[in-house]
């Protein structure tokens, strides 16, 4: 984390945004406009991902953005059970499911790599630099 850096900057940050903004236009196809409890669940999901990689980064210490990147990381799993509910229920097709499926599982890979990356560093957030 470089003191100049951005969380904007991040590659897992830019895919995460890629993948919330992605979510939202499939709520509004048939029937799953009706379910709004479903609706409303997919897109705070999605929000939190790209949310609390932000809100850990600007924290400064290494340490914090560990926890929110893992808080970040439960949303990206917590949004696959919700694209599979909503493929098993009819609301969204094969492929649109697979998708954004596969788009979450990748910016869930990518934030277990920058974890492991982090837990590893020497450096401990920008905090912490005189």
């Amino acid at each position: 984390m470089k003191s100049n850096a951005t969380f904007e900057t991040l590659t897992v940050y830019q895919a995460s945004k890629k993948l919330c903004l992605a979510v939202y236009p499939f709520p509004f196809k048939l029937p799953l406009s009706k379910d709004y409890a479903l609706i409303d669940q997919i897109r705070r999901s999605a929000g939190s991902v790209m949310d609390n990689i932000a809100e850990g980064y600007e924290r400064g210490g290494n340490k914090e953005l560990i926890q929110f990147l893992f808080i970040a990381k439960g949303s990206a799993g917590e949004l696959r059970s919700q694209i599979i509910r909503a493929k098993e229920l009819g609301y969204l097709t094969h492929e649109d499911a697979a998708n954004l499926y596969e788009s979450s599982l990748t910016v869930s890979k990518m934030l277990s790599g920058y974890i492991k990356y982090l837990k590893q560093s020497d450096f401990k957030g920008s905090k912490y630099t005189p």
